[in-house]
């Protein structure tokens, strides 16, 4: 009796381990949810329904890890998504936001932007405290442009001199870039979004040398445009 018992509990196991495993459920992890509040768990599970298809129920080893990771990852908010199966039949998925490091601000319209220039919408529900650039602000595909002024900020930004020096990063219908400070009429005129250490000297120039001269308050316009000029 002992023995029949024994081989027909290893005939029931060895049956269950031939079934497949199914995915169960789902469980999603935002890494970095204390920082920034872009993507919430109904929103990635949202994308897997709608883009990638049904998963619950479905074979562990017929899950596409890869196009998933890859569904998730062609959202503009998500820098990075990986995705992973366990043996008690769980899909799990852990998400990494972007980290917005500039606003553009035109109107009621605007996105954010990363350091590397990439474009996400703005959140009804959740606003980030990074610098605002607004007025003429470039179109959310104009990924040459929006590189070039996230550059522009990012070097204020990283500066001792200029860090929280400007209240305000304004482009005028011309597309040229106007900084305005917390202190002072003067409205410092970049131009174009290159050049930047140059003009950056130039600023400095103005504040240590012509500022102590003329006094607080004679000039409203600092030209910065001109190659070797302050106008």
């Amino acid at each position: 009796i002992l023995v029949a018992v024994s081989f027909g509990a290893a005939y029931l196991a060895g049956v269950s381990a031939r079934k497949p495993l199914t995915c169960k459920g789902l469980r999603v992890t935002v890494a970095d949810s204390a920082m920034n509040s872009f993507i919430s768990k109904e929103d990635v599970k949202k994308f897997l329904e709608s883009e990638y298809g049904e998963y619950l129920e479905n074979p562990l080893q017929g899950l596409n890890l890869d196009k998933i990771e890859t569904v998730l990852e062609s959202k503009s908010a998500i820098n990075r998504a990986e995705a992973f199966v366990t043996k008690n039949g769980m899909l799990n998925i852990t998400v990494t936001q972007r980290k917005p490091a500039v606003r553009f601000q035109g109107g009621k319209w605007g996105y954010y932007a990363d350091a590397e220039g990439r474009s996400f919408p703005l959140q009804s529900s959740y606003a980030s405290y990074v610098p605002v650039v607004d007025g003429n602000i470039p179109t959310i595909t104009d990924t040459v442009r929006i590189l070039k002024i996230t550059s522009l900020v990012n070097f204020l930004e990283d500066s001792p001199i200029w860090k929280d020096k400007f209240v305000q990063i304004r482009i005028d219908d011309k597309g040229d870039i106007i900084l305005i400070p917390r202190q002072g009429k003067e409205r410092f005129i970049i131009g174009q979004p290159c050049g930047i250490e140059e003009k950056a000297e130039k600023m400095e120039m103005y504040y240590t040398h012509i500022l102590p001269e003329k006094g607080r308050g004679t000039y409203r316009t600092v030209d910065l445009r001109f190659k070797g000029q302050i106008v």
